[in-house]
């Protein structure tokens, strides 16, 4: 039913991914943003509420609240009542809100990297320590260490952040992986913030989304979870996410950490993830089915260009490279000379990586993968 081939010219547009080469012939492949047209379902409500012409403070419909509820309910067999939803402008202003709500002034914040640079910049913007533990690479897969990150909590350790779905690697956590990181939060006594806005971009036949706080009531009493419909459904620029928050005590510190710098969202927002929530399912998973056989591309072109490695992608639009064996000492730079814009792994705490965006049509991944072929050809 819908067209994900069709090119859509966003060269001359206010995009914050393509301006960042204009005038450049360098294909961006870099921030998480997908180049497709959101659902026609998402667009047609948006014309709609458009032409009412009256823009002021919002408030969302009780009928968004009850799509979320249907559609975690639906995808995830997680209940959640309605009372326990914080509405966010977006998901970094949640990692940064719940850093300010746990723990005292200097406590630690720990998280594993890599990971989305957001997760490395919120804890010192609250006054916080933060505090790392390195995942490991092995048999292709990216996984944590449980006794190292264990052995990384110390006596101020207030805040565990996590990321599943994984921004970069694109794991998805199986339900051991995340009982066993959950009975190491409890004993403790840590709160997690888990950033799951990927949640619906699972690509791995097998692999299901496990929200950490359906782990086990006690777990979701110290869980505050983020979400949005904003990657699911190409809807960054409209600024609309939501905490996931079932005790009433961490839910009110959450709010009293947001109160007179958080902004309420804008209508638009509201409207947008409203239809994507109510009828935008179909167009997700035909979203899915175009997104895996991009990964399969790029995994079966990274495999034959030798020079390159990354793990499987089992979640997210967003590939890991490993280029270090390469020798290249700035790979950004290197691929950009070659005609393709990267994320810079350093940003992300893992120098020598690249992260790359596949949520683009398959001809311009074509040309883009092509272009970092020739490129790595001169070494």
């Amino acid at each position: 039913m819908y067209d994900f081939d069709m090119t859509i010219d966003r060269s001359d547009s206010d995009s914050h991914k393509w301006q960042k080469y204009r005038g450049k012939d360098i294909i961006p492949m870099w921030v998480a943003d997908m180049d497709f047209a959101s659902p026609p379902e998402v667009t047609e409500a948006l014309h709609k509420r458009v032409a009412h012409g009256v823009f002021g403070y919002g408030h969302p419909d009780p009928q968004l609240r009850e799509a979320i509820i249907a559609h975690l309910k639906n995808r995830f067999a997680w209940p959640v009542e309605p009372e326990w939803i914080v509405w966010l402008p977006g998901l970094v202003t949640g990692l940064n809100v719940a850093c300010r709500s746990v723990g005292r002034p200097g406590a630690g914040v720990l998280t594993m990297v890599p990971i989305y640079p957001p997760f490395l910049l919120a804890p010192e913007y609250a006054g916080k320590q933060l505090q790392t533990t390195q995942m490991v690479y092995t048999n292709k897969r990216w996984r944590f260490d449980p006794d190292e990150l264990r052995r990384c909590i110390g006596e101020r350790t207030a805040l565990f952040m996590l990321c599943n779905p994984h921004n970069p690697t694109g794991r998805v956590f199986t339900r051991e992986e995340l009982e066993g990181l959950a009975e190491t939060c409890l004993r403790a006594g840590l709160v997690v913030c888990s950033d799951e806005i990927h949640c619906d971009l699972v690509l791995q036949p097998g692999c299901a989304h496990i929200p950490m706080a359906s782990i086990s009531p006690q777990i979701a009493q110290r869980t505050i979870t983020l979400m949005a419909p904003t990657k699911t459904f190409n809807l960054p620029g409209l600024g609309c996410a939501f905490a996931v928050i079932s005790n009433p005590r961490l839910r009110l510190r959450f709010k009293r950490a947001m109160a007179g710098i958080v902004p309420h969202l804008n209508v638009l927002g509201f409207t947008a993830a409203q239809a994507a929530y109510q009828y935008g399912q179909t167009w997700l998973n035909e979203l899915l089915d175009y997104l895996r056989t991009n990964r399969d591309m790029l995994q079966s072109t990274i495999r034959s260009m030798g020079k390159l490695s990354m793990g499987a992608v089992e979640a997210t639009y967003l590939a890991w490279i490993d280029t270090r064996e390469t020798g290249i000492t700035d790979p950004i730079h290197f691929f950009e000379q070659g005609g393709v814009g990267l994320s810079n792994g350093t940003d992300f705490g893992a120098p020598g990586f690249v992260r790359l965006n596949f949520g683009c049509t398959r001809s311009l991944l074509s040309t883009a993968l092509h272009r970092m072929e020739r490129t790595l050809s001169v070494l």
